[in-house]
């Protein structure tokens, strides 16, 4: 009696692994038995990588408050919070920063006259 048990619980354990083989975990749509895991990501993917929304204020508040909770444990609440507004400022300063960045024109020189280049 004892192997029938072990034949039902092989049974359950091979048909446990091959439901969660067909899983999809990579967001293509491809069944997760047919994926490849080093495909490179789908032009729309890597579209709207690029374009990402910008960074709110609670996404930043989020960021800084789990970087915080994984720093020293030993720090109190008040000072935390201190650091947290601190990081948040300076988060959302970078990402406008970058986002002034990102949306000015590439600076080019201005091509020299005749002029300028016998000088």
């Amino acid at each position: 009696m004892a192997s029938d048990g072990r034949i039902r619980f092989s049974a359950c354990a091979i048909l446990l692994a091959a439901a969660l083989a067909g899983c999809n975990t990579d967001g293509t749509g491809a069944p997760g038995l047919f994926a490849q895991a080093g495909a490179p990501a789908a032009p729309a993917e890597t579209a709207a990588a690029e374009e990402a929304p910008p960074l709110t204020r609670p996404e930043a508040a989020k960021q800084c408050w789990m970087a915080t909770e994984k720093g020293r444990k030993d720090i109190s609440l008040d000072k935390r919070a201190d650091i947290v507004t601190k990081c948040i400022d300076d988060k959302l300063k970078a990402a406008a920063d970058a986002a002034a960045v990102a949306k000015s024109p590439p600076q080019t020189p201005a091509p020299k006259t005749p002029a300028q280049s016998n000088s």
